[in-house]
């Protein structure tokens, strides 16, 4: 199957030509390939003269994101009957609204074209767009929308979407020897040749966190558990915590490489108390463990290899929850 078919690029473009200015939203929390498939429509409205805001509810907690922090706003505006006619909203790595996180302002009356790649995402209703949980990455997706609709990038647009690959792809270690992960290092190396540096890229995600995420990083390590026969490895994180260390440059993408890089070991969960009630939780797995499949119950969802939730509760019952629901996947 193609990609990215022809008629998914004829709907998008129908949905440009039908709308004056547009909104771009990612999910709330942004990561790499989130803010660069908001970038990359950006650069695709800006080629056919369509004025734009990038919204973002943030926060971009992430040190490889602060640079493009600014770029971005949580406010909509004001916006009568009649702007809402002529405004559309197009949403990247993310179709439910419930993710768009805390924006001033609603998106009530808005057309919405969806492009994202998740596999446990359907598209809203009475919306437009195009899932495609066969793309490694959403950026990928925008690259391709931008090539078919108007040709080669310039050199800051395919540095940004390489930016938004190698984040969701951990820099091509999660591909596996499928079509879609030959097309995606194709198209990688059409970045390359219009003028990405892959070297600069890597640094860019890679370096540079602040010195409380290696003290956090050694505490998770320390708190790690074996369950399942040592086939899962938990971890987590206390209010505590993060009132000590913070929140800002997080690398959990190196506890993740960590903790699966032990012998035997087939999933990882870290689970962080994010308030008295809730906790979050981000799942990691080789190649035969469908980690979705554990998100979606409690109310999360993403890719099988790596997904997320937030759900009520607190860490010690959590735990054993999601063991419980590991055991019967693996």
């Amino acid at each position: 199957m193609d990609i990215l078919p022809n008629e998914a690029v004829i709907d998008f473009k129908d949905f440009i030509d039908s709308h004056d200015n547009f909104f771009i939203i990612g999910h709330k929390d942004p990561d790499g390939d989130c803010v660069s498939s908001c970038l990359g429509v950006a650069a695709i409205l800006e080629h056919f003269n369509k004025e734009f805001t990038l919204l973002s509810a943030g926060p971009f907690k992430r040190t490889e994101l602060k640079n493009f922090e600014n770029q971005f706003t949580n406010d909509m505006g004001f916006l009568d009957d009649n702007d809402r006619k002529k405004t559309g909203l197009i949403i990247t790595d993310c179709a439910e609204l419930s993710r768009l996180g805390e924006i001033e302002g609603d998106f009530s009356g808005l057309d919405i074209f969806v492009i994202d790649h998740h596999k446990t995402s359907g598209l809203p209703e009475n919306a437009k767009g195009y899932i495609n949980s066969e793309a490694p990455a959403c950026a990928y997706l925008i690259q391709l929308f931008y090539e078919k609709l108007i040709g080669p990038l310039p050199p800051e647009v395919a540095s940004i979407i390489f930016f938004g690959i190698g984040t969701d792809t951990g820099f091509f270690v999660f591909l596996n020897t499928s079509n879609e992960s030959a097309d995606i290092l194709s198209a990688a190396s059409r970045l390359v040749s219009y003028g990405a540096n892959p070297r600069n890229i890597y640094n860019e995600i890679n370096n540079g966190k602040p010195y409380s995420t290696r003290k956090l990083l050694g505490i998770l390590l320390n708190r790690a558990e074996k369950y399942l026969d040592g086939k899962l490895i938990v971890t987590y994180e206390t209010l505590d915590d993060t009132h000590k260390w913070g929140t800002e440059g997080r690398d959990s993408d190196a506890l993740y490489k960590l903790l699966l890089a032990v012998d035997k070991v087939e999933a990882v969960a870290f689970v962080r108390q994010d308030t008295l009630t809730t906790c979050t939780c981000g799942l990691r797995s080789l190649d035969a463990v469908d980690v979705s499949e554990v998100a979606s119950k409690f109310g999360g969802g993403g890719h099988k290899n790596a997904s997320g939730l937030t759900t009520n509760g607190k860490v010690d019952t959590l735990i054993p929850a999601l063991v419980k629901e590991f055991a019967r996947i693996m």
